[in-house]
């Protein structure tokens, strides 16, 4: 495998002129916490989305019990006059019942994000993992959005041009794009969009944040790997296997202060691809607790068609803006997440979520 550049994290923003021509309006909540239900005792959120093979459209929200523990149920989307209005609950289909998803005093499967790739006939499940040392990102198929194969935390190649290993470090906002391109070395692989967090000092007190080789910045930024595709025919395990790692970008503007993250699964649009993400500006406390002094704002980047490690627009203000009650009042203030598109009779919804309690939707526009 050929060896990467190392990356630089002070790549400089698009120039103004290389606008976003997207916009967000929100439409309302889909999915408020059972209060009979002690699976949602702390909040529905960030779910991932897709078609089952009753052509039905399903949201795979983040259930959360008492303790933060995670589940990843199963909904129906309802739907009135071409809008998503509501959702019909089917249950649970994956739960913190492997040993590597659960810890001494915490438990989880959090965030998932799906993406529907033809190439394979499988949703392709990234998720959070919160084991013993912490979220690790991990990966899981379907044919049907119920049951799901799990193929095990994510592992990541070795490049000595990094000057690291990027298993070392927790990684969350992993998402697959949904149909295969040419990856650096030239093999036609699935592209994986996600978010290294460098400080490993959170659970090894006195490591600190080491960086990787190139990397100045180290705010959490968005980073992008490759999967061969011919490797995931000859076993889907290798779907968990990725390389080629590559810096995409990092927090660039006000309302991503702190850091930022991808949202859904990448949208193929005219001008590239569409990546809606959140931003993030306020106090962290602690990097695995549920955050109160915290702002989380929706942006997007547009990355190159057939390069997108290459970022060649991208919003300098939100989409979106926690400003509702719902958005603004939960177990986690002032926090909208998108993590899911679909369409609905051809116009494509934003499923997010609403202060870490709640999922709303809003309609994206082209302008």
């Amino acid at each position: 495998m050929t060896s990467s550049v190392p990356p630089s994290s002070a790549h400089a923003p698009p120039p103004a002129s290389a606008t976003v021509p997207y916009r967000l309006t929100r439409l309302g909540t889909v999915m408020s916490p059972d209060p009979d239900d002690p699976f949602e005792a702390e909040g529905v959120l960030n779910p991932g989305s897709g078609r089952g093979p009753d052509g039905e459209l399903y949201l795979l929200p983040r259930l959360v019990a008492a303790g933060n523990v995670s589940r990843i149920g199963l909904a129906r989307v309802l739907v009135e006059d071409g809008v998503p209005v509501g959702v019909e609950r089917q249950g649970v289909v994956l739960a913190p019942d492997r040993g590597w998803e659960r810890g001494a005093t915490h438990a989880g499967v959090e965030d998932p994000r799906l993406t529907w790739v033809a190439a394979l006939g499988l949703h392709v499940m990234t998720y959070v993992a919160f084991g013993p040392l912490g979220p690790r990102t991990a990966v899981a198929v379907s044919e049907d959005l119920r049951t799901w194969r799990r193929l095990g935390p994510v592992t990541f190649e070795y490049d000595d041009a990094l000057d690291t290993d990027l298993g070392l470090f927790h990684n969350k906002d992993t998402v697959v794009f949904p149909e295969p391109l040419v990856a650096p070395d030239g093999r036609e692989s699935l592209a994986v969009l996600h978010r290294p967090m460098w400080h490993i000092g959170a659970t090894v007190p006195g490591e600190g944040s080491p960086l990787p080789a190139g990397v100045t910045d180290g705010r959490q930024s968005v980073w992008i790997s490759w999967v061969p595709l011919e490797a995931v025919r000859r076993d889907l395990r290798a779907l968990a296997r990725w390389g080629q790692h590559r810096f995409v970008a990092g927090p660039a503007f006000p309302f991503e202060e702190l850091k930022i993250g991808a949202g859904p699964p990448p949208r193929r649009v005219p001008e590239g691809w569409l990546v809606l993400h959140h931003g993030v500006t306020g106090t962290i406390d602690d990097a695995f607790a549920q955050q109160q002094d915290v702002h989380y704002a929706a942006g997007a980047l547009v990355l190159d068609a057939d390069d997108p490690s290459r970022v060649v627009a991208r919003t300098s203000e939100p989409l979106l803006v926690a400003e509702t009650s719902a958005e603004r009042v939960g177990m986690v203030p002032n926090v909208v997440f998108p993590t899911a598109i679909e369409e609905v009779e051809g116009v494509p919804y934003v499923f997010y979520g609403m202060a870490d309690s709640r999922i709303g939707v809003a309609r994206l526009d082209r302008v």
